[in-house]
């Protein structure tokens, strides 16, 4: 239910945020309201899922450890490997937010 309520919320903001048209013709585009809020809120996001993710993999790879000592080097590998990868979706967003700045 959390999940749900969670994705819900968050597809409401991303429509407030897309939502904004601006009916003045000129030569300088408009701005909007969240054009400098927009980058920042994405950020949160990203990091609030990327620390959550990261959470969940290194909860999950302890599991698999003390379940199996003897694959501890083959899971600590693998963990390391898509720490690296959710770590990088971040860093994507950290980017895109100074290229809309």
């Amino acid at each position: 239910m959390k999940k749900i309520l969670s994705t819900a919320f968050f597809f409401a903001l991303a429509v407030t945020a897309f939502a904004q048209d601006s009916h003045i013709v000129s030569a300088v585009p408009a701005r909007s309201v969240f054009d400098g809020q927009l980058a920042h809120i994405a950020l949160a996001i990203a990091a609030a899922a990327c620390g959550i993710a990261q959470g969940r993999a290194v909860a999950a790879a302890c599991e698999g450890i003390a379940r199996n000592p003897q694959a501890a080097g083959n899971i600590r590998t693998t963990m390391i490997i898509g720490l690296a990868l959710i770590e990088a979706l971040v860093i994507y967003v950290l980017v895109a937010a100074f290229a809309l700045r």
